[in-house]
């Protein structure tokens, strides 16, 4: 199987020949997988070399010109880094791009801390309207990019990892899905948390959501769960920043008591870096970490 990255290039690459309107600037990163697109359409695949801020102005600027540009690099250097050139180039000029990241909060361990970026979502968070996808498998990816690349000019953000579930679900880029049906409380499994959520949460009585398309947030899908549960007790899953979604979910029910409880990747800085499952297990985001925590919070119910 390819990686969600090898499926971006590949998808990317094709839609290029589809829509004149797109472009591709990158960074440096992932030049490889666009040689042949570069050769074919020299005029929208750009190479602005190790620049994320002019990354980030160059996919600007060729959104004021009518094109649809779709930018590329590690979330650290896409988010983070040129943050300044995001909320201003993308957001205050009021136009709309597909930015497409690698790397997520750890896929890189030996990289080091510079190329990891669990607040990614997070910071977006604090920017007006974007779309933001975080799929769980490459067919996923696909799917979700295609959809990031027909959003007229809306703003998008597709989160891509190596760690990928082992099927793909059929998503649509707007809800969540309903895996399983359960009245003791609800998991929300984001992207490639949905396997670890699933074997953590077998034989509990719970409703599983699967999310890919996490901004917008789907209230409605959350609401009708948590409706049908007895206790309206809630766990986010995330691959980044643990809570992020939490105030989403919070507004979600904001009409009737609930509970919250929000995993995912927490504060601290692992210096030992290991590998990416000795992470997972580092921040309880492995099948036992996740039993242990949502067990307890579901059963916790006084």
């Amino acid at each position: 199987m390819d990686t969600m990255r090898e499926r971006f290039a590949s998808v990317a690459s094709g839609l290029l020949e589809e829509d004149p309107r797109l472009a591709v600037v990158l960074a440096d990163i992932g030049t490889a997988g666009f040689a042949e697109a570069a050769q074919r359409h020299p005029d929208r695949v750009v190479n602005v070399g190790i620049r994320e801020q002019l990354l980030i102005g160059v996919g600007g600027g060729l959104a004021l010109t009518g094109l649809r540009p779709i930018l590329h690099t590690f979330a650290s250097f896409l988010v983070e880094r040129p943050f300044e050139q995001v909320k201003l180039d993308f957001g205050h000029q009021g136009v709309g791009g597909v930015l497409v990241s690698a790397g997520a909060s750890y896929d890189w361990p030996s990289g080091g801390f510079t190329h990891m970026a669990p607040g990614d979502i997070a910071l977006l968070d604090t920017l007006d309207g974007w779309t933001v996808h975080v799929p769980g498998h490459p067919d996923e990816a696909g799917t979700l990019l295609r959809h990031a690349a027909a959003a007229g000019d809306d703003k998008v953000y597709v989160r891509l990892s190596v760690q990928a579930n082992a099927a793909p679900r059929t998503v649509d880029g707007a809800g969540f899905l309903t895996l399983r049906e359960g009245r003791a409380g609800v998991v929300i499994a984001v992207g490639p948390m949905l396997d670890n959520v699933l074997a953590a949460t077998e034989g509990l009585d719970v409703t599983v959501l699967y999310a890919t398309t996490v901004r917008p947030f789907d209230a409605a899908a959350l609401r009708a769960a948590a409706g049908a549960a007895e206790a309206a007790d809630v766990v986010i899953v995330e691959p980044y920043l643990a809570g992020t979604s939490t105030r989403s979910a919070g507004e979600a029910l904001e009409d009737r008591p609930h509970r919250l409880l929000g995993l995912g990747v927490g504060r601290q800085d692992l210096r030992r870096y290991g590998q990416i499952d000795e992470h997972l297990a580092a921040h309880g985001l492995d099948p036992q970490g996740l039993r242990e925590r949502i067990a307890g919070f579901v059963r916790g119910r006084s």
